[in-house]
């Protein structure tokens, strides 16, 4: 299985520096090297997914395990763990931090799985499920009500040479994809507003509509891309399918012991008992 690029790059790093060098600090709370490797190895694999994607929120997650410190010192100076109702919160997630590992560790599919048959073999029975749809790349300018300012951008636009980003950038309402030269990103047929929509099948690669009127105000568009429908290479997806073939194999493996566990001590519920815990429709002012 792929060791996730975050704990790649804690290997790296524990190479080059002490595993006790200190990473952050506030007060006399430090976290050092080796530990924040030992965390991020703990984490699920979203979470280190997550870490995977965002240089920056390796960062962040330091700074909150920090700020978490600072709120456990003064929780435990003020001895808030002994607490009645904290020690029996701490009981409860302790077992549940026991039952989950435990689970986990009980789920793991062999480390082969999938074999290269086994991807090849869900690829080919669920191509359909595979389909990208249809998809362009636009771009948008803006404008909410002056018609005078929408004059001045689609005289602006006719000029040759016009740059639609540039133009975009100065003259879009809409801050967001303005400051991207009004770019909105890939966007599939049925994430477009129905009518703009109903334009597509006209458009094509570089053009620029004429404004359309919605709700909002007027929206000029330009196709930067266009996508067709298709089906990616089983090499295009193979990460993704590998990673989601394993969850599901986690599952069942997690039903069969917990269906075993069960079998061999079957659960009885006393319902007399227990509906006297629930509470009545007149407490609940139902």
């Amino acid at each position: 299985m792929r060791l996730p690029a975050i704990l790649l790059l804690l290997s790296v790093f524990a190479r080059a520096a002490e595993p006790t060098a200190v990473l952050a600090k506030s007060g006399d709370i430090e976290i050092r090297a080796g530990e924040l490797r030992e965390i991020v190895a703990g984490l699920d694999d979203a979470q280190q997914a997550a870490l995977d994607k965002d240089p920056a929120a390796l960062g962040q997650y330091v700074r909150a395990l920090l700020i978490q410190r600072l709120v456990l010192k003064q929780a435990l100076e003020q001895k808030w763990d002994q607490e009645p109702k904290v020690i029996a919160k701490l009981v409860r997630a302790r077992e549940t931090a026991l039952t989950e590992s435990f689970l986990a560790a009980n789920s793991t599919p062999e480390a082969g799985y999938p074999t290269d048959s086994e991807l090849t073999e869900a690829y080919e029975s669920n191509k359909e499920k595979f389909l990208s749809p249809r998809s362009l790349q636009l771009a948008q300018i803006f404008v909410a009500s002056d018609k005078s300012k929408l004059e001045s951008i689609l005289k602006q636009l006719k000029a040759k040479g016009a740059d639609f980003a540039a133009i975009a950038s100065a003259n879009s309402e809409e801050s967001a994809s303005a400051a991207k030269g009004g770019s909105l990103g890939w966007l599939t047929e049925e994430q477009i507003q129905p009518e703009i929509r109903a334009k597509l099948p006209k458009l094509t690669l570089g053009t620029v509509t004429e404004p359309i009127k919605l709700k909002d105000g007027w929206h000029i568009l330009k196709v930067l891309d266009i996508r067709e429908a298709h089906t990616p290479a089983l090499e295009e997806i193979r990460g993704s399918l590998a990673a989601k073939l394993r969850s599901e194999r986690v599952q069942l493996k997690q039903r069969e012991y917990l269906a075993s566990l069960v079998k061999n001590a079957p659960v009885a519920i006393n319902e007399i008992e227990l509906s006297k815990l629930r509470p009545s429709p007149e407490k609940t002012g139902n």
